[in-house]
């Protein structure tokens, strides 16, 4: 069991929290949301839960609650640039479909 992050988006976690001047990691998670299903949640996270696993992944701790895991698991996060877009990719080898807008997915 593990979440994982490119080293693109290591950095982008660590610059922001360094910008921000406090958190312990990233928080990912998931809630039921759209036409697929489920939907990620990403939020920085100032300290950790009490359901929270934690990882380890280039420099940056990952969270995530026990009822997301299995979800997510074996997921990594990216960071691209496409152009004049950026943001966070979701590698997540769980998911079997997709909704045409990207926001939602289905396990």
């Amino acid at each position: 069991m593990a979440i994982t992050l490119t080293e693109s988006a290591a950095r982008h976690v660590q610059n922001f929290i360094a910008k921000r001047g406090k958190g312990v990691g990233l928080r990912i998670g998931v809630r039921t949301s759209g036409c697929s299903g489920m939907a990620y949640k990403l939020e920085f996270a100032d300290e950790v839960g009490g359901d929270d696993l934690q990882f380890a992944s280039h420099g940056v701790t990952v969270l995530v609650d026990q009822k997301s895991l299995p979800y997510v698991d074996g997921m990594e996060l990216d960071y691209t640039r496409e152009g004049l877009n950026e943001g966070f990719k979701f590698n997540n080898p769980n998911v079997k479909n997709q909704c045409g807008c990207g926001e939602s997915f289905g396990v």
